[in-house]
């Protein structure tokens, strides 16, 4: 009896531990195609396939997000800071943040967020959103960025969007690296350190 308690243990052990391998080497693919151009808050075309900072922290957003949105995006800018006191902050590492909610979250309206977070508007941190003549074409673009992340997001019909809740870290050829928790998990400490590891 005690064989069957020992073999049935591996197997599950065996198990837990493909699952995981599998995961591991899935995210670890994970890469934003290069083609993929979007807009930014002030108005300008941001493609990822120029983008080419050692690394980039990417958070998914969307500016009515009442808890979980805001939350990041304030600790980020306070990470921001820490990596500004060590002059790794626009030069080897810049922030992306990405609306989910591009037919709100139009480029004045992103610019405004900033403004209301103390972002500073240089270039180092993107906030990108479709283009209003090519909405729906953008949203698809969003969606594949989102995609490559395994990052789900949707509207269940009242303008309150459920989705995923991690930021990403990718490196120069926008290629996974890390992913932390967002809200009141993202701790600024642990990404600071794992940012100033890789670089």
């Amino acid at each position: 009896m005690k064989k069957v308690y020992i073999i049935s243990a591996i197997i599950v052990f065996i198990g837990i531990s493909a699952g995981i391998s599998f995961f591991l080497a899935r995210d670890a693919q994970a890469k934003i195609p290069d083609k993929i151009e979007l807009v930014n808050q002030d108005g300008e075309y941001f493609k990822f396939g120029d983008a080419k900072k050692k690394l980039k922290l990417v958070e998914f957003i969307y500016t009515h997000c009442p808890d979980i949105c805001p939350t990041t995006t304030q600790k980020m800018n306070l990470l921001r800071k820490d990596l500004e006191k060590e002059g790794v902050f626009g030069k080897d590492i810049q922030f992306i943040t990405i609306t989910i909610d591009p037919y709100r979250d139009q480029p004045d309206v992103l610019k405004k967020y900033m403004h209301d977070f103390e972002v500073k508007n240089d270039g180092n941190w993107q906030f990108l959103t479709g283009r209003p003549q090519q909405i729906k074409e953008d949203q698809k673009k969003i969606k594949e960025v989102a995609d490559t992340f395994k990052f789900q997001y949707r509207d269940p019909g009242n303008g309150f969007y459920v989705h995923s809740s991690f930021t990403y870290l990718i490196d120069e050829n926008n290629q996974f690296m890390k992913k932390f928790p967002m809200g009141e998990e993202f701790d600024k400490n642990e990404v600071f350190e794992e940012v100033m590891d890789e670089l």
